[in-house]
């Protein structure tokens, strides 16, 4: 099963979760104001949002995140590997490689992956 959905403004809000959790609604409102210029109304907002659908729990004022960053990012390459290529990860990689000169450590770690 994939991770839900998280669009761009809440996955800047996870990241800032990702790396303070658990944190205190309170704390974690103050952090948004800081890195995100967002009031708190739009914090409560977003983890109301994001507690609905599955991304985090809220239990007794302390916020902590149900699915990983690694998750989030793996569903979203999934959504665009099936959108823009048609769902083939060969076709994918080949488009990336072309646009960004690979050094030899990443071809390297690249075929480490792939071996696995």
């Amino acid at each position: 099963m994939s991770a839900p959905k998280v669009f761009e403004s809440e996955y800047r809000f996870c990241l800032i979760l990702w790396e303070h959790e658990p944190i205190s609604s309170r704390e974690l409102s103050e952090l948004c104001k800081e890195k995100l210029g967002w009031s708190k109304t739009t914090t409560y907002t977003v983890i109301k949002r994001l507690s609905d659908r599955g991304v985090l729990k809220n239990e007794n004022t302390v916020v902590t995140s149900l699915v990983s960053k690694e998750e989030v990012q793996a569903s979203e390459i999934d959504e665009l590997v099936e959108k823009k290529f048609e769902g083939s990860l060969p076709a994918f990689i080949a488009a990336f490689a072309k646009k960004k000169n690979l050094s030899d450590d990443e071809i390297e770690q690249i075929r480490k992956i792939i071996d696995k």
